[in-house]
């Protein structure tokens, strides 16, 4: 869906806010940034934003304007050749088959972002700092499950997820880190993790 030149600036702000700082931005800090004089005309631009699914936005906490990822057919549904399967012990016999694979028949149909890793928290889950990982976006996880968590309003982080009573522990797959314990009511989750990718070059 078009969009305008404007709202195109107030996209690209966000966007920019979110990979310098790791969380949205206040509508006062896009006001400022992008030299409108009032927070109703931001209010204007995040909701026709929002309404062409380019935002998401959770009414009840500060700090919640999500950038939507974008969707492209052509990316998503290209198509790259399995050429078998490689052995990670012993050598096995190399065969090439006449097969694909494709992002979407790992996603599916599900709504998938994804987040570059910053850190050593998750290692010993064989995340790594520069790692992109896929997350299903979703507000609700089970117990264990490898999370993206808003503490606070503030700060995201990407921990295992388990109930404690009135407090949740975001607990690091790294044996020199301590877990996150935080009052329920200050954390939201904002995705779960499917799977993991690693460029090396």
């Amino acid at each position: 869906m078009a969009v305008t030149r404007r709202q195109k600036e107030v996209l690209d702000f966000i966007s920019g806010f979110v990979q310098r700082n790791g969380y949205s931005p206040s509508f006062e800090e896009i006001a400022r940034g992008l030299d409108l004089k009032s927070l109703a005309t931001v209010h204007k631009h995040i909701t026709n934003l929002q309404n062409k699914g380019l935002l998401q936005r959770a009414h009840n906490r500060s700090r919640s304007i999500d950038v939507m990822p974008a969707r492209s057919k052509t990316r998503t549904s290209e198509r790259l050749p399995l050429m078998g399967r490689i052995a990670a012990g012993f050598p096995v016999e190399a065969s090439e088959n006449p097969e694909t694979i494709s992002l979407t028949d790992i996603i599916g149909n599900r709504d998938v972002f994804v987040l570059q890793v910053r850190g050593d928290s998750m290692r010993d889950e064989h995340i790594l700092d520069g790692d992109y990982v896929l997350v299903e976006r979703t507000r609700s996880a089970r117990e264990g499950e490898i999370v993206v968590a808003l503490v606070n309003g503030a700060e995201t982080t990407l921990k295992r997820y388990y109930i404690e009573g009135s407090m949740i522990r975001l607990q690091p797959s790294n044996l020199e880190m301590d877990p996150i314990f935080v009052p329920a009511a200050q954390v939201a989750i904002q995705g779960r993790a499917l799977g993991v990718i690693r460029k090396y070059a």
